[in-house]
C-alpha cells in the first residue's frame, strides 16, 4: 500500500462520515490553531513523511513544519514538528497523525538499540516480513531511519527457502538447486536449523544462509563451516534474537542478525499533540 492510501484508511476508519462530531460541536469552524509534536520520551524519530500526509489529506491549507529529521534522536520534550492550521482539522487528523509517527518511531527506536548493542562488530541489523499488514513499506523505512538494513520487501523481490520448501522438493540440497535455477537474478537465500542442514545448503551451492532457531553453541562452528567455502557465504542468524543476546550471536563472526520484533513487537515511542493556548 501507499503512504496515501494507508493515510486514507485510517482516517476513514477514524473520521467515517459523520467526521470529528466532538470538534464539530465545540469548536468554531473558522477557529485556527497551532499545535506542536512533542516527544515524551527519548527515541529515535521516524514517520514524518506519514504526519505530512494525513493533514494534507485532512485539509491541505495545515501547514505542517518538521523540526527534526527522520533518524534524529530526540529527548523528552523535544518539538518534533509543528502544525498550524484550523483547529478542527488539527483535531480531525491528530490521532492518525500520532498513530502512524508514534507507531513508526518506536520501530526505528527499537532498531537503534540493537544498532547499538552491536556497535564495533562488522554485523547488520536486519528485519524481515513480520509486519503490520499494510504497513510494510513504512515500518521498513522506519528500520532504516533507526540505521537498521531491509530484507526482501515480499516473496516476489527474492527467494528464500525454507523448511516447507525443503520438504515439498524434497529435501534442502534439492531445493537449493530449483531456487537458485530459477532466480534469474533475484537473491537467494536458504534457511536452516542444523549443521546438517548447513551442509545440505552448502551442497547445493548456497552462497547466502539464514541460520533460524541454530543451537548458540553451533553457531561459531557454522560461521566458520561457511567460511572455508571456495566462493564466499553471507551469513545470518534469526530465531528470537532479543537485545539482550544480540551481541553474543554476533561474536560469533555472522554478517547480521535478523529480528522480527522491530516490526512486529516494537512499543510505541510517548509523542504527543500540543495545542497552543489561543491568544488574546
Amino acid at each position: 500500500m501507499t503512504l496515501e492510501q494507508i493515510v486514507a484508511a485510517a482516517l476513514a476508519e477514524d473520521l467515517a462520515d459523520a467526521g470529528d462530531v466532538t470538534a464539530a460541536a465545540t469548536v468554531p469552524a473558522d477557529a485556527t490553531a497551532g499545535a506542536a509534536f512533542v516527544a515524551r520520551e527519548a527515541g529515535v524519530v521516524a514517520g514524518l513523511a506519514a504526519v505530512h500526509a494525513v493533514f494534507a489529506a485532512v485539509d491541505p491549507e495545515v501547514v505542517v513544519e518538521p523540526r527534526v529529521a527522520d533518524g534524529d534522536h530526540v529527548e523528552p520534550l523535544t518539538v518534533i514538528a509543528s502544525a498550524r492550521g484550523r483547529t478542527r482539522s488539527l483535531l480531525a487528523g491528530e490521532r492518525t497523525a500520532l498513530n502512524l509517527l508514534s507507531q513508526l518511531s518506536g520501530v526505528a527506536t527499537a532498531t537503534s538499540r540493537y544498532v547499538a548493542e552491536l556497535d564495533g562488530t562488522a554485523c547488520a541489523v536486519r528485519d524481515t516480513r513480520k509486519t503490520i499488514p499494510g504497513m510494510r513499506d513504512l515500518q521498513k523505512a522506519a528500520v532504516v531511519a533507526g540505521g537498521g538494513v531491509n530484507h526482501r520487501r515480499g516473496l516476489y523481490d527474492g527467494l528464500l527457502v525454507k523448511d516447507n520448501h525443503a520438504v515439498a522438493a524434497g529435501g534442502v540440497a534439492e531445493a537449493t538447486r530449483r531456487a537458485l535455477a530459477a532466480a534469474d537474478g533475484l537473491p537467494v537465500q536458504v534457511e536452516v536449523d542444523s549443521l546438517e542442514e548447513l551442509e545440505e545448503a552448502l551442497a547445493g551451492g548456497a552462497r547466502s544462509v539464514l541460520l533460524d532457531n541454530f543451537d548458540h553453541n553451533d553457531l561459531p562452528a557454522a560461521v566458520a563451516r561457511c567460511r572455508r567455502q571456495d566462493a564466499p557465504v553471507f551469513v545470518e542468524a534469526s530465531g528470537g534474537i532479543a537485545l539482550g543476546s544480540a551481541w553474543a550471536v554476533a561474536s560469533t563472526g555472522v554478517d547480521a542478525i535478523a529480528v522480527g520484533a522491530l516490526t512486529h513487537s516494537a512499543t510505541a515511542l510517548d509523542i504527543g499533540l500540543d495545542f497552543a493556548p489561543p491568544e488574546g
